[in-house]
C-alpha cells in the first residue's frame, strides 16, 4: 500500500492554534513559519496549553510582514512582525533564546485575553537553537520554539486505532503534528527510522512523549482526561511515558507537500510497550 502525506500542519505561535497547509517549504529549523513566535510571562518563560488550556483559543494568521491574533470575545489585532528591535532572553524547556518582543499593543491583547501579564516573542532571526544534541543527525540541526524537534509526524491508522478505543472519537489536532500520514498500519511509524517525503529525506529520532496538552479540547479550551487515560492502557513504555507519534529532523531545506508519496529508507524495533489491550467493539 503507498503511503501518502495527508496532510501538513503549521503552529506560527506556540501552543496557539494551528493552520494547514497543502505546501511546506522548510528552513534549517522546520516548516518556514513554524512556532516562530512565543508567548511568554513576564519572567520570560514560555507559556502553553499545559498551564493555560485558553491558548488553544488564539487563531493566529501570518501574512508577509504582519501578524494577526483572533480569539473568541476579543476584537482582532493586527500588528507588523518586528524582525529587530527590543530583545529578551526568553526561557523554553531549558534553552534561553534571543527573541524579539513584539510591542506593547500586542501584548496588552493576550493580557486581557488571558487574564495574565504576558508578552509576545519572535525568534531572533540569527540566533541557533540546536536540537538535543543525543538525537541531533548533524551538529547544526536546529528548532524554533517547537519543545524539541523540527517535526512531529503522527499516521492516520493509529489515530482510528485510538479512536476505536474512545467513547469519543478525537480530531487530529489533539495532538498537533506538522505532518500526517495515510497508508500505513497503525503505529507503523513506530519502526521507521528514515523516510523521505518529496526529495527531503528525514531521520525519525524519538517517539514523542504527550502530556496533558493533548488532553485541551482545541475547540473550547475544556481539559478533560483523555486521549492519556486510555493511551496509557497500551502505549506507555516501562518509565510511564505514553508515547504517540515520531518526531523527526529532516536533512536540508525543501518542499514537502500534501499528496507526496513517504517511502521508507530504514526501519528498527518498535519502543517497548505494555501489551495492547483490545480496542473497544
Amino acid at each position: 500500500m503507498t503511503i501518502v502525506v495527508s496532510a501538513l500542519y503549521r503552529y506560527p505561535v506556540k501552543s496557539c492554534r494551528g493552520e494547514p497547509l497543502t505546501v511546506a517549504p522548510l528552513d534549517q529549523r522546520g516548516i518556514v513559519g513554524d512556532r516562530t513566535f512565543m508567548v511568554v510571562d513576564s519572567a520570560g518563560e514560555f507559556l502553553t496549553q499545559r498551564e493555560l488550556p485558553r491558548l488553544c483559543l488564539i487563531a493566529p494568521t501570518v501574512r508577509e510582514s504582519t501578524l494577526t491574533l483572533s480569539a473568541p470575545g476579543q476584537a482582532p489585532l493586527t500588528v507588523p512582525i518586528r524582525r529587530a528591535g527590543e530583545e529578551r532572553l526568553v526561557l523554553v524547556w531549558n534553552d534561553w533564546c534571543r527573541a524579539v518582543d513584539q510591542g506593547d499593543a500586542v501584548a496588552g491583547w493576550l493580557e486581557r485575553f488571558l487574564e495574565m501579564p504576558a508578552r509576545l516573542v519572535r525568534l531572533a532571526d540569527d540566533f541557533i537553537r540546536l536540537v538535543d544534541p543525543r538525537y541531533a543527525r548533524q551538529p547544526t540541526d536546529q528548532v524554533h520554539f517547537a519543545d524539541a524537534y523540527p517535526f512531529l509526524l503522527i499516521g492516520q491508522a493509529s489515530l482510528d486505532d485510538l479512536n476505536r478505543r474512545l467513547e469519543t472519537p478525537l480530531a487530529m489536532n489533539r495532538f498537533r503534528p506538522n505532518i500526517v500520514v495515510s497508508g500505513s498500519e497503525p503505529f507503523a511509524e513506530d519502526c521507521w527510522r528514515r523516510i523521505q517525503i518529496g526529495a527531503v529525506v528525514f531521520e525519525v529520532v524519538k517517539p514523542c512523549a504527550r502530556c496533558a496538552t493533548t488532553q485541551v479540547e482545541q475547540e473550547t479550551a475544556r481539559l478533560g482526561k483523555e486521549p492519556l487515560r486510555t493511551l496509557a492502557r497500551y502505549r506507555l513504555t516501562p518509565d510511564r511515558k505514553v508515547l504517540f507519534g515520531q518526531n523527526l529532523i529532516h536533512h536540508h531545506p525543501g518542499t514537502i507537500r500534501v499528496g507526496d508519496t513517504v517511502t521508507v529508507l530504514a526501519v528498527g524495533e518498535p519502543p517497548q510497550l505494555r501489551v495492547a489491550s483490545a480496542p473497544r467493539a
